[in-house]
């Protein structure tokens, strides 16, 4: 639990505090007096403040951050106050430095997704099992050990590239061209047509219901006991078994089962060791399980030989695509959001902190790649949501610039308090919805 509360705490004190440098980067370019910059809320613990007059602060509850800018000069303030004063800025000027804050958070995704590329992550390769008959990938033609080389046109390296590509198709319906390279060693094209699926919080993997998925692993040889009849066999870490007994091609349940009924029984093992099959022989040592019944066992813990490649890409080719992750993720929110408002998503779909912080958690304890990947998402999360014309957001602001541009003057009080009071209620129910799914997740 607690390093699940720092690792959100970490993600959201990240990516709010680089949405509001966004603010303060061009606030001050505009010339606007910046009074406070704070990491954090609450009270104030450490303080400086720099020769333009900005105090720096790192507040007790670091769950985000604030700029608090000089909104009107004094009335007796001198004509230099009155020039720092942001409502007195152009509405050029004051649209830029509301909008530098979710631009922000959308350039920061796309150096994440930037970095992930150069830095190279390791990832299964795309090769598929056996489709299920009734799928569409079996209607396609796909068959066991396809290997995806490319999904409409884009060149596809790894299975979470394949997910990615495929994601828009799965959800809103569509057809996908698929080239891949069959195990016999020849390139096919498949044509994937996808319904439009329902989208629930639990629900089954589209990917899998399509009828895609990895191909089952082979049993891969992680640990041996000592004096178990593995290591008396000759087995090796890192051995992977193809064949056992009458078997070939067994999965990870089919050897076990296969050593559990054969106790005592000599059995021919075939592994493969730095490339090259070893046959062996194996006897099962006899133990009495839990209800009493004679089992085989070999003192070895099994894992599973998934083919993995490494995705990296160059300077240019990562920036290129982390720009293009962040325009099509942000793309897809937004779809995603129109569809909850149509009906066709239900919003039980909508997640807040509780759910954040538990992704938060997990992907860190995957490894930094992962939990990187999840700063660049919510990063684009936060961009996309602030820009959504609601009085109280970023957006909603922009919304009542464009509006002061068509009128030629700015809002009436009137029109603006009433708005923010409509915004506050949509941001509070909003809010209401996200922290009831969350605890319906928890507790069902």
């Amino acid at each position: 639990m607690l390093f699940t509360l720092l690792a959100f705490a970490i993600a959201l004190g990240v990516l709010i505090t680089f949405h509001e440098l966004g603010h303060y980067w061009v606030a001050r370019c505009c010339g606007v007096r910046i009074l406070r910059f704070s990491v954090g809320f609450g009270k104030v613990l450490v303080r400086r403040t720099d020769r333009h007059g900005t105090e720096w602060a790192v507040s007790a509850i670091p769950l985000g951050g604030y700029v608090k800018m000089l909104d009107d000069a004094p009335q007796d303030g001198t004509a230099q106050e009155a020039a720092g004063a942001f409502n007195n800025k152009s509405l050029i000027q004051r649209s830029a430095i509301v909008l530098a804050g979710p631009v922000a958070n959308l350039v920061l995704a796309a150096l994440l997704y930037t970095a992930l590329g150069l830095a190279g992550t390791n990832e299964p390769a795309a090769i598929l099992g056996a489709p299920p008959p009734s799928t569409t990938a079996a209607q396609a033609g796909f068959q066991a050990g396809d290997r995806i080389m490319s999904i409409n046109d884009e060149p596809i390296q790894s299975w979470s590239e394949a997910r990615w590509q495929l994601l828009d198709a799965l959800t809103s319906g569509g057809e996908a061209r698929i080239q891949v390279n069959t195990i016999s060693g020849g390139s096919r094209e498949r044509h994937l047509i996808l319904p439009p699926a329902t989208i629930e919080p639990e629900g089954s993997d589209l990917m899998a219901d399509a009828g895609l998925m990895l191909a089952t692993p082979r049993p891969l040889i992680n640990k041996i006991t000592p004096g178990g009849a593995g290591e008396q066999a000759g087995l090796r870490n890192g051995d992977v078994v193809i064949a056992l007994g009458s078997l070939n091609e067994p999965t990870a349940s089919t050897v076990v089962s296969e050593i559990r009924n054969r106790a005592g029984q000599a059995l021919p093992i075939t592994v493969l060791r730095d490339g090259a099959p070893v046959t062996l022989t194996i006897t099962p040592h006899a133990q009495a399980a839990d209800d009493g019944a004679t089992i085989g066992r070999i003192g070895v813990l099994l894992g599973a030989d998934f083919p993995m490649v490494t995705v990296r890409y160059g300077l240019f080719e990562s920036l290129g695509r982390g720009i293009a992750r962040t325009v099509d993720t942000a793309w897809f929110s937004l779809k995603m959001m129109g569809r909850m408002v149509t009906g066709d998503v239900s919003l039980r779909n909508v997640s807040g902190p509780v759910t954040i912080a538990d992704y938060a958690g997990q992907t860190a304890r995957i490894g930094l790649a992962a939990y990187v990947g999840f700063l660049a998402l919510i990063s684009v999360s936060i961009g996309v949501l602030n820009l959504l014309p609601v009085p109280m957001l970023d957006g909603g602001h922009l919304m009542f610039y464009i509006i002061e541009a068509i009128r030629g003057k700015p809002i009436p009080d009137k029109w603006l308090e009433s708005s923010q009071r409509i915004g506050l209620g949509l941001l509070a129910g909003l809010m209401g919805l996200a922290f009831f799914n969350d605890f319906s997740r928890l507790f069902t």
